[in-house]
This record gives C-alpha cells, sequence and structure tokens, in this order.
C-alpha cells in the first residue's frame, strides 16, 4: 500500500461534516420519515453525514441507520454502508467491528481499493493500539448477520 494513500484514507476517517450541513440532510429525511416512507438513499445520505459527525452520539445513530440499509435494497447502497459501517466503527474506536466490516467487503469486493486501505488504516491503529490478537479472537466468534445476508444480496445483484 502506498504511504499518500494510506495518509489519504487517514484523512477520510478523520474528516468530519458541520452541523449545519448535518441538519440539512436531517431535515430531508425527517421530511420522508413525517410521510411514512423513508428512500434508501435519503437514509444513507443522513447515516452518511452522522457518520461524519464530530460527535459520537450521532456516529452511533449513523452506524445504526446504515445496518437498517444492510437488509435489503440498492447492493449499491449495501456496499457503501459497508465501507462507511467500517468508518464509523473505526471512528467510534469499535476497531474489531469495523475491521469486521471492511473484511465483509472484501469477499464480495476483494479488489476493493479503497476498503485495503482502510483495512491498512484499522490494523495499524490496532497495532498502536495493542488490539490486533482480540480482533482476531473476536472476529473468529462473532458474527454480523447482516454482512451474509448483504453479501448474498450484493452477489446476487451482480
Amino acid at each position: 500500500m502506498y504511504r499518500n494513500e494510506t495518509a489519504k484514507m487517514e484523512e477520510i476517517v478523520n474528516e468530519t461534516i458541520s452541523v449545519e450541513e448535518i441538519k440539512k440532510f436531517e431535515r430531508a429525511y425527517n421530511s420522508e420519515l413525517a410521510r411514512g416512507k423513508v428512500n434508501s438513499r435519503t437514509q444513507f445520505e443522513y447515516a452518511w453525514c452522522l457518520v461524519r459527525s464530530p460527535y459520537t452520539n450521532d456516529i452511533k445513530k449513523g452506524t445504526v441507520l446504515m445496518e437498517q440499509l444492510l437488509q435489503g435494497g440498492n447492493p449499491q447502497i449495501q456496499r457503501d454502508c459497508l465501507f462507511y459501517l467500517g468508518v464509523g466503527h473505526f471512528r467510534l474506536k469499535d476497531y474489531t467491528k469495523a475491521l469486521q466490516f471492511v473484511k465483509g467487503l472484501l469477499q464480495i469486493e476483494p479488489n476493493n481499493h479503497q476498503a485495503k486501505e482502510l483495512e491498512v488504516v484499522i490494523k495499524k491503529k490496532m497495532n498502536k493500539d495493542g488490539l490486533v490478537g482480540m480482533a482476531v479472537i473476536g472476529g473468529a466468534a462473532v458474527v454480523i448477520g447482516g454482512l451474509v445476508a448483504a453479501g448474498m444480496a450484493i452477489s446476487k445483484g451482480k
């Protein structure tokens, strides 16, 4: 992995979005929610903003919304959700879960360069924090049900 690619991915995972920008997408989401049906694109855009928020509670809410999107729908949105769930959990310092989402994406798309770069950034942080052994043990024991369903749906969509 090239050093500048890893640095670029570190910028992506540390990038924050303004509260004003979040509010704009929140209004669109709440408007559709009030009408009884939220478009998956609207939910994704709002969740994407929340994952990039400077506030932990927003990031948590964004990951929940993204996990809901894994349950069905557009395969492209599902792929993007796997990536941003990796980013979100990285930002929440839940590196094991972040790594599981990225590995799920890499199972579906082994040549996805962004996912590979994110994996390097996560592992680098885990090495720095001494968490690699825990990730191996946890990763072998924990299965995220949504990943399996998303992987099957994405594979069928190809």
